[in-house]
Order: structure tokens, then sequence, then C-alpha cells
């Protein structure tokens, strides 16, 4: 029975065609996390393209901030976005741990907080991460001038729509 490929892999998680990319760098270009990657959105297609699974590996993946700059740009209508999901999605279904430190953590702590709230928490987050990385103090004063200014309520507000978030969730056992 034959492997599937990498790119098959993605290709059928993300519901894109990475072979439709040409290169032309336009991703890349517009991406503003690029100047924190190694390698850029283009070059992480053209490794799928390649079936080079070091892609796994690569912090690239987990510092897509999946704003989708780099679909709205490309010339061929691929969500760059969807195929860095799918590339999170493949590491992690082979054990391969993030590239980044903590970002597991993070985005853990982000989807609990909206699965409970129906909305994003931002001193919620803040808090969780913090106490859950041990990374308390490093940027404490910036943390704090937010607080004080009232630019991060501490409160959260509960959304009407929690129950359909939770259905987007799964977690509505009833499924209605």
């Amino acid at each position: 029975m034959p492997e599937i490929s990498l790119q098959e892999q993605v290709n059928t998680l993300s519901g894109e065609t990475t072979q439709l990319c040409y290169h032309c760098h336009k991703c890349t270009a517009g991406c503003p996390v690029a100047y924190a990657m190694e390698r850029g959105p283009d070059r992480i297609l053209r490794m799928v393209q390649l079936d080079q699974h070091a892609v796994l590996s690569s912090p690239d993946i987990w510092l897509c901030a999946g704003c989708e700059t780099c679909g709205a740009r490309c010339p061929n209508a691929i969500d760059i976005a969807h195929v860095m999901d799918a590339l999170r999605q493949v590491a992690r279904a082979e054990g391969i741990p993030p590239a980044v430190p903590h970002v597991a953590l993070f985005h853990e702590i982000f989807l609990r907080i909206v699965r409970a709230t129906g909305e994003m928490h931002e001193a919620s987050l803040l808090g969780g991460y913090k106490l859950l990385s041990g990374d308390l103090f490093s940027d404490l004063g910036a943390g704090a001038r937010l607080m004080i200014r009232g630019k991060v309520p501490i409160v959260p507000k509960l959304s009407r729509n929690r129950a359909r978030v939770r259905r987007v969730f799964g977690a509505d056992k009833d499924g209605k």
C-alpha cells in the first residue's frame, strides 16, 4: 500500500492545492511576520511541494498569525494560512513538538477561553499563559500599563452566542 505524501496530506487537510504555487513570493512580501520567520510562506510551500518533512520542524508554521494576507495576495488563491494549519496538524499527529517555545500552550489557553466565554479575554489569556509558562515577569511593565489604561478589561465579557461557539468546538453533547 503506497504511503501518502506530505503534499497530499496537506492538500487534503487544508482543502488547498499547493502545487499551484509558482513561487512569485507575493505571500512572503505581504506577510506581517515574515521578518521573524526563517523561510517565509513561499519557501514553506516549496518544501511541501518537495515532500520535505523537515518543514514540520520549522518555526515558521508556528509563527504564522493566520491573518490570511498571504492568501489575499496569492495570484492562484492558495489560502496559505490553511496550509500552515494543516502543517501544524500533521506535525502534532507525528509527535513533532512545536519549534517555538510555549506556542502550543498559548493556543490551548486561547481556545479554552473562547470555548468558555464565547470570545477572547486578554487578561485571562495573559494570566493563564504567564502562570503556566513560568514566564511571569518578562513584560510585567507593559502589561501593567495596559491594565491601568483600561485596555485589558479584568472581568471577562460573556458572549450571547456561547452555545453557538460551544457547538463549533463540539462541546455541546446533544449536537444542537
